[in-house]
């Protein structure tokens, strides 16, 4: 009898060497198709999310294509800003300096018509997400936390920040009757 229990034992294991049943087969193919499905739907959503990805920085770059340049004029036009204010009493300086204000207000004009804005400060609660302190006064006449003067003007260029506005803020503290 053992003879026949190790035939038969042999002839079971043989038979799980060989070939997987049909059954088998079919059930292997049907989970290896559900994988690559799967794989290839992930592949597909990637691609999607890639190729909106890649349109919204195409839609962001136009928009603010234009931002580098006006950074980089907005130094020299500050500075001629300040210089066409300069008080003087020659007359023939004065009309130059009338005639360089006139052309500086005609490029600001442009570049706002572009999308710069300046950034509102004076009189206005300091606000660090566009406003740089460069100094503080401690005047109790005044209200707490607020630009009383502007060193440089700031500027937005359609929403983002180009130039923060640099400011003299008053601050003051009631605590013990001294300012801080």
């Amino acid at each position: 009898m053992e003879d026949n229990t190790t035939k038969e034992t042999e002839q079971v294991e043989k038979q799980s060497k060989k070939k997987p049943s049909l059954k088998d087969q079919i059930e292997l193919l049907e989970k290896e198709i559900a994988d690559l499905k799967d794989k290839n739907l992930r592949v597909v959503a990637e691609f999607e999310n890639a190729r909106k990805r890649l349109d919204t920085q195409r839609i962001q770059d136009r928009k603010y294509a234009s931002k580098y340049l006006i950074d980089q004029l907005l130094t020299p036009l500050s500075q001629l800003d300040k210089i066409v204010e300069l008080p003087t009493q020659d007359e023939k300086l004065k009309n130059f300096l009338i005639g360089f204000k006139m052309i500086k207000d005609q490029i600001f004009k442009t570049l706002e018509a572009d999308g710069l804005k300046e950034i509102e400060a004076l009189n206005q609660p300091f606000d660090p997400n566009f406003h740089e302190a460069m100094e503080k006064i401690h005047d109790q006449n005044q209200p707490n936390g607020i630009n009383v003067a502007v060193i440089n003007k700031g500027y937005m260029y359609k929403e983002q920040l180009i130039k923060p506005a640099t400011v003299k803020v008053n601050e003051w503290s009631e605590e013990h009757g001294e300012n801080k």
